[in-house]
């Protein structure tokens, strides 16, 4: 079935297992609650992605961050309080064996923040998500819902229509107890990036 919105059931059934297309800030991703191991591994099974890459992790605040037993130095919050909401991804060491499934023995797990109020929202409901592309490993990112039905028909239980997206994924950063590094270029350049860590950093 395909929605026009986020809506109140679509949040209890991520809530509770199922998975679906839905429309982010940058593309359109599959998603899946983030804290059950199976709804994980299901879809890297029907997107074909390689099990050593691991997925990120749309998330409502930072504040659930600390739900994977990571915990934020001062410096690191006020960074990620700065740099959110918006269109960068954030990876950070995770070292617990509980979260195996989710940083696939890197010790490491990117999040994010959408920049989108209304996605935010309906995060708060429904938890952590996972959220790759929703394309099959190496194929043409989905720019519009039907493009996502295509590839993947009854194998995903809901879409979301948001309409046409041809957004740059977002940009991937690791930040770490003393600086950042860049992992992949996107939608906001890593020197804007970079001047920001600066500023707070006083340098």
């Amino acid at each position: 079935m395909i929605l026009k919105t986020f809506s109140k059931g679509l949040a209890r059934m991520l809530h509770d297992g199922d998975i679906a297309v839905i429309p982010t800030d940058t593309l359109y991703g599959i998603v899946g609650s983030a804290l059950m191991p199976d709804v994980v591994e299901h879809i890297y099974a029907i997107r074909g992605r390689s099990r050593r890459k691991p997925m990120i992790v749309l998330i409502s605040s930072p504040d659930d961050i600390a739900v994977f037993g990571i915990r934020l130095s001062k410096k690191q919050r006020e960074f990620l309080d700065d740099l959110w909401p918006g269109r960068v991804s954030v990876a950070l060491r995770c070292s617990s064996n509980r979260f195996w499934y989710l940083h696939r023995s890197t010790r490491s797990l990117a999040f994010r923040v959408p920049a989108s109020a209304v996605l935010c929202r309906f995060i708060e409901k429904t938890g952590p998500l996972v959220a790759p592309s929703a394309n099959p490993e190496g194929r043409k990112p989905a720019y519009r819902v039907g493009d996502a039905k295509n590839y993947f028909e009854n194998a995903v239980d809901m879409y979301v229509d948001g309409g046409t997206l041809k957004k740059m994924p977002s940009t991937v950063i690791k930040l770490g107890r003393r600086g950042i590094q860049r992992i992949r270029d996107g939608a906001v350049p890593f020197s804007v990036i970079e001047r920001r860590w600066l500023r707070m950093n006083g340098q």
